[in-house]
């Protein structure tokens, strides 16, 4: 299974700093393969904003994959949660599955009505930078449960 991160905002001239090198360590990890799709909108502003954004992540997404908005109001698993939709998605052979990173103001709805599930990393407001990092990582403590691999001890 392949599997594509399309998210708003670059790294930046610093290449990503400690969120890029820790967003690194989990991918390096991972037995699937990761694909970090990046976009930016620099000449939009105001309302427009966030439809500007969502027809590009749109674009990076690939054309069946199926598709997870990482939304606050989303459901909100544990880490055996996403544990078990992943498994989910490989048993019924799932080849493309791409989660979806909004910006400061959230996905556009032509975003989250593309998408199969909404999923929430929590209330909190995090750094979408560190959302990346975060992401790779319960990917990877998904990968560790199923595998039954000592690193998970929820």
């Amino acid at each position: 299974m392949r599997v594509t991160l399309a998210a708003v905002g670059r790294w930046g001239e610093t290449k990503g700093g400690p969120e890029r090198a820790l967003f690194d360590r989990y991918v390096d990890r991972l037995g699937l393969r990761l694909d970090l799709k990046e976009v930016d909108v620099k000449k939009v502003s105001g309302p427009g904003l966030r439809a500007a954004e969502g027809e590009k992540l749109l674009a990076q997404i690939p054309k069946n994959a199926t598709v997870v908005a990482l939304d606050v109001k989303g459901l909100a698993v544990d880490s055996e949660g996403l544990a078990k939709l992943l498994s989910g998605w490989r048993n019924r052979g799932l080849k493309d599955l791409a989660f979806v990173i909004g910006g400061a103001d959230g996905l556009d709805p032509a975003v989250l009505a593309r998408a199969e599930l909404r999923l929430s990393l929590g209330p909190l407001t995090w750094p979408h930078l560190l959302v990346r990092a975060m992401l790779a990582e319960q990917l990877y403590r998904a990968q560790c449960i199923l595998d039954g691999h000592p690193y998970h001890r929820g």
